[in-house]
């Protein structure tokens, strides 16, 4: 089984990344669920949100505390959750910042654990996703931890689009597509 834990702030889309996950692993034949777990229910506020992905049913209907990768949609949400808690050995920590890895105050990682920073606002913006003060992150930070992880294809991404962001879709799997690019491929 694939886990993936998603750490966001109320508004960045980590929920709605973690259906647009779900949905493109069905595509791919898979047994996916995904479900969200939030405090306070405002913008801003520190959010969760998990995958779980299988060739069997997946009948596990906790959180997800050991997961394989780990998304982080706002670098500063390193300082205040315990965003590595339970990564598996050789897991994926996929952050968005636009400071080096070198920079970031990261708490310790499993051996193995390959850490990947990339500045997802700048792509968001790029293609007129939110707003400088909170850009819609979603579809390019699954761009490119499709490519890291090599769980997803992207043409499974972009098809699994439309049935959660019918909103400037081709804004969001043009910024989808460049995040794909721009990241490093899997080991």
């Amino acid at each position: 089984m694939q886990e993936i834990r998603f750490h966001g702030r109320g508004g960045q889309g980590a929920v709605i990344a973690s259906k647009i996950m779900a949905q493109a692993l069905f595509y791919e034949g898979l047994y996916a669920q995904a479900f969200p777990t939030f405090g306070a229910e405002r913008r801003g506020a520190p959010v969760a949100a998990f995958v779980r992905a299988d060739r069997q049913p997946v009948r596990l209907r906790s959180r997800v505390t050991t997961p394989n990768h780990v998304v982080v949609m706002a670098a500063r949400l390193i300082e205040v959750v315990p965003v590595t808690e339970g990564l598996k050995e050789n897991g994926t920590i996929l952050i968005n910042s636009s400071l080096p890895a070198a920079k970031l105050a990261l708490p310790a990682r499993p051996a193995g654990t390959r850490t990947v920073v990339i500045d997802f606002n700048r792509i968001a913006l790029e293609h007129g996703l939110g707003s400088v003060t909170m850009p819609l992150i979603n579809a390019p930070i699954l761009g490119a931890l499709a490519r890291i992880t090599g769980l997803v294809s992207a043409d499974s991404l972009v098809r699994a689009l439309p049935h959660f962001i019918p909103a400037r879709l081709e804004e969001n799997r043009q910024a989808l597509l460049d995040a794909f690019t721009a990241a490093p491929l899997t080991d």
